[in-house]
């Protein structure tokens, strides 16, 4: 077949840079947090995922790609960022390198879904995950940390919400509550939260049926179950995004779709027309449970994922700039195929200071003077036979036409002096 998979799009030459952009600006924001940059790979063992994500939730029994490779082992493609930097932390002993560990990625993901707007079957993350404290000190440099990424793109009606789930003390008499709920009124729930209500009851808190919205304003508030070691973890990272003037929202649906999560979970949702209901753009949380289930010794974590083709989908539509695409300074252009070899040498030499683009083919120089304004060259750099003899070159300014001809030597010298 000649198209692509469904829910795949393809990353196109002319729109690169835009990737390149919010990449280069989520490495900026990590390194000035102290994260150094982690990368695994695109397939993990069935077991990394099945185990620490959860049975109960969407992506394990819906979304994975997984499939048997030749040695009949299961193999799944990366469904989420955050159990394989774990299982990479374990494996590879990180703790070892010293407390606290600060990690981010930047990668492809995939989930079998429906595609939507933002949303693809293929898309990918900045993620950051951060390894070693218990304390409230490290959700917070975690939130503050995607809250300064977000402002640094210069995105505009991002919300932050937040909430806690409890720990594993203080937990389970919630879910207990809430299943209680659920089944009293069991008849106006969809089919999916019937489901989920005995695989995972906190999921029916996300559910986006209206009708199920609704039923829900009158269930149990977690607030009015968590222990007083979580409420006192929540309040003091509250005052310190008070202290950094972070607005913010206690939302007690905030659940999250993974069941690792405890305590800290959050959102940052954007007022996006387009996405409509998916306007989350980064979900993250505390996970302290994570490191021991996959093997390692007990160690608390923060972390979150971000999608990049949902903060690409509200950067385009508030107009904002992804700044310059990565354009060629100059364009070598012949007039004929006498000039080809002289022009070679002169590409050869300029590419160890400039850009430079080149067609070889033999074109015309009409047609070598559209392609220069095609790849977005600031110049074109003329050599004809007049040029050749008198050592010159003819240097063509393609934003207003200015033509200036110039020494050979010198401008091989120092070719930016002549490129103002």
């Amino acid at each position: 077949m000649n198209q692509q998979p469904k829910g795949t799009h393809d990353i196109l030459p002319y729109d690169s840079y835009k990737w390149q952009y919010i990449e280069d600006k989520a490495r900026q924001i990590a390194h000035r947090f102290g994260a150094f940059e982690i990368r695994t790979p695109i397939f993990e063992y069935t077991e990394v995922f099945l185990r620490n994500i959860g049975e109960g939730t969407d992506i394990v029994s819906k979304e994975m790609y997984t499939f048997l490779d030749k040695g009949e082992r299961s193999i799944t493609l990366k469904p989420e960022g955050t159990a394989a930097v774990v299982r990479s932390f374990v494996q590879n002993n990180l703790n070892a390198q010293g407390l606290p560990q600060k990690l981010y990625y930047i990668t492809p993901i995939f989930r079998y879904e429906n595609p939507q707007k933002g949303r693809y079957r293929q898309h990918h993350q900045f993620g950051v995950e951060y390894f070693g404290s218990s304390d409230h000190y490290m959700d917070f440099e975690v939130v503050y940390l995607a809250y300064m990424f977000l402002a640094d793109l210069g995105l505009q009606g991002i919300s932050l919400k937040l909430n806690s789930i409890g720990c594993p003390i203080c937990r389970p008499r919630y879910i207990d509550a809430l299943q209680a709920f659920i089944n009293d009124n069991i008849d106006v729930f969809c089919e999916q939260c019937k489901v989920r209500q005995n695989k995972n009851p906190l999921r029916v808190l996300d559910c986006k049926i209206v009708k199920c919205k609704e039923t829900l304003k009158n269930s149990p508030s977690i607030s009015d179950y968590i222990c007083d070691e979580c409420k006192f973890h929540q309040s003091e990272l509250v005052k310190l995004l008070e202290y950094a003037k972070i607005s913010y929202s206690l939302d007690p649906n905030i659940v999250r779709g993974l069941d690792y999560y405890n305590r800290t979970v959050f959102e940052f949702v954007a007022d996006s027309p387009s996405l409509g209901n998916q306007g989350t753009v980064c979900g993250g949380g505390r996970y302290d449970n994570l490191v021991e289930n996959m093997g390692g010794k007990p160690i608390n974590c923060v972390g979150f994922g971000m999608g990049i083709e949902r903060l690409m989908a509200i950067m385009e539509e508030q107009g904002l700039s992804f700044g310059q695409s990565t354009m060629p300074t100059v364009s070598i252009v012949y007039a004929s195929i006498a000039e080809l070899d002289d022009c070679i040498q002169l590409a050869t030499e300029l590419r160890k200071h400039i850009s430079v683009d080149m067609d070889f083919t033999g074109k015309s120089m009409k047609s070598q003077l559209k392609r220069a304004d095609k790849v977005l060259s600031k110049y074109a750099l003329i050599i004809g036979s007049q040029e050749k003899e008198n050592g010159t070159v003819t240097i063509k300014s393609l934003s207003n036409g200015v033509q200036s001809c110039v020494n050979l030597v010198q401008f091989l010298d120092n070719p930016n002096a002549f490129l103002l």
